[in-house]
């Protein structure tokens, strides 16, 4: 209780729903990712390339009228194509974003909705091209180096079908476990029994 007093009152707690800041990982900061900065519509992005192979979205290419098409659901719903034009009420955001989600078939995700401010930030939103292609799949339709090869299918050691060195593996005593439904079937796993007195 002592610790929660400070000149004779409580701590009080921040309200609900405060922003809390917090610092920028090294990763974070390599790409640039400023945490003391309000989030952008590109924040969920920037903070997915840091993180490495994660991709949520699903691929989207900008129709290349895509620009004519905004322009008309913008005057049908905002009565403005002015890209400044903010969206005011709650109804008028939902209504734009039901149009541009069954014109473009894409919605905006309830991720980045906050940011969506202005019909710039629609506009930037469907025209922002999304690739769901991790760094490895893409280096299978590159040129790569003559001293660089890339294993894409990885190899998992078993002793009844490897017999290269009599099924004796470089990892004694420890079991290989395939525990992924996707390779299940096409990996088998291996659970090493354990003996005591241990002889090697």
């Amino acid at each position: 209780m002592a610790a929660l007093m400070r000149h004779g009152g409580l701590l009080k707690r921040p309200p609900f729903g405060a922003l809390v800041h917090r610092f920028a990982t090294k990763a974070e900061k390599k790409k640039g990712i400023d945490r003391k900065q309000p989030p952008k519509i590109y924040a969920a992005q920037q903070s997915l390339a840091a993180k490495g192979f994660l991709r949520p979205y699903e691929a989207y290419t900008p129709p290349e009228d895509a620009n004519e098409r905004l322009d008309h659901i913008f005057r049908e719903v905002m009565g403005a194509t002015d890209g400044g034009t903010r969206i005011g009420s709650l109804a008028q955001k939902f209504d734009l974003c039901a149009a541009c989600a069954k014109e473009f078939n894409r919605a905006i995700p309830n991720s980045v909705l906050h940011s969506i401010q202005t019909l710039n930030d629609v506009r930037n939103f469907y025209q922002t091209t999304v690739d769901d292609v991790t760094p490895l799949d893409k280096m299978r339709n590159m040129e790569l180096p003559e001293n660089l090869h890339v294993q894409y299918e990885y190899y998992r050691f078993h002793p009844d079908s490897d017999k290269l060195f009599k099924g004796q593996t470089a990892f004694n005593r420890e079991s290989t476990l395939v525990t992924g439904l996707k390779y299940k079937n096409k990996y088998k796993g291996h659970t090493e029994r354990q003996e005591w007195p241990f002889t090697s």
